[in-house]
């Protein structure tokens, strides 16, 4: 069994699986690559990568930290969220760096995916950092029934040394109703050896301030606790720093994640 070729044709069937029964194979070809990047399940990057002739190719990421802590589902979900990005660049009208606007709502919520910024029901549908819920006998569902049922879909090799927890509450047969049970199996629990990571105890803040960061173009500001700051540039609100915080994704870059600030405004839909 070859490692790197195990593991892109998997990704690369999944893909081509939603294409054909979500988008009706409209979705150009894009190159898909496992990145961790901190507190979120994957990414879409436009025009990421190129050649030397000058050909480009949108970039889809996805974090393999959390492969063997959440349903396989979960991972399938995050590659049709992405992919509605890579939609969206081709045939619609992306919003501002990060900005997850009402077409993307619109379209994720036409494959099957409800987009909530919490990743639970009641969310708010657009936004900076989103996450999503599956539809229960949505067109989702029952894409992912198909490939994980009838052809077997699964995600073989995993990451080891894994996060402590899901970034949010995983699917369950309860929430998204009948499918089937192997969809919604942990894939530790199947025999994978994992080994929880253990973060070091955090320094002290003596000096009474935090950080805060631009999603978009990462500048910092440093400021009392609990400060809301805007970029000016961007137009994103600054998020703090916390002792769990972690790297962002490419400035460029959208993605599936659960939001990173609690300080986050409610945004007017479209």
């Amino acid at each position: 069994m070859e490692p790197t070729a195990t593991t892109y044709d998997e990704l690369r069937r999944a893909f081509d699986f939603f294409n054909d029964r979500l988008f009706e194979g409209r979705l150009p070809p894009c190159l898909l690559t496992l990145q961790r990047e901190k507190r979120t399940y994957g990414y879409f990057s436009a025009g990421r990568f190129g050649t030397r002739r000058g050909d480009t190719t949108d970039e889809i990421a996805l974090n393999p930290e959390y492969f063997a802590v959440v349903p396989v589902i979960e991972t399938l979900q995050t590659i049709a969220h992405e992919m509605v990005h890579l939609w969206q660049a081709h045939h619609g009208t992306p919003g501002r760096v990060r900005y997850h606007n009402a077409e993307w709502a619109a379209k994720m919520e036409s494959i099957g995916l409800m987009p909530s910024h919490t990743g639970e029901p009641g969310g708010r549908r657009v936004g900076d950092v989103m996450a999503d819920y599956i539809v229960p006998g949505g067109p989702f569902a029952k894409a992912v029934d198909e490939l994980v049922g009838q052809h077997s879909f699964g995600i073989t090799w995993f990451d080891r040394f894994t996060p402590e927890k899901p970034l949010h509450p995983v699917a369950t047969s309860a929430a998204v109703g009948p499918i089937t049970a192997s969809a919604l199996a942990i894939p530790a629990s199947e025999g994978v050896q994992i080994v929880p990571r253990v973060h070091p105890a955090t320094a002290v803040n003596r000096s009474n301030r935090d950080k805060y960061s631009c999603p978009g173009c990462r500048v910092n500001a440093w400021g009392k606790p609990a400060l809301r700051l805007a970029c000016l540039e961007c137009g994103l609100e600054l998020v703090p720093e916390t002792p769990e915080s972690r790297e962002l994704a490419p400035a460029d870059a959208v993605g599936r994640a659960r939001p990173r600030s609690p300080l986050s405004r409610p945004r007017s839909r479209p």
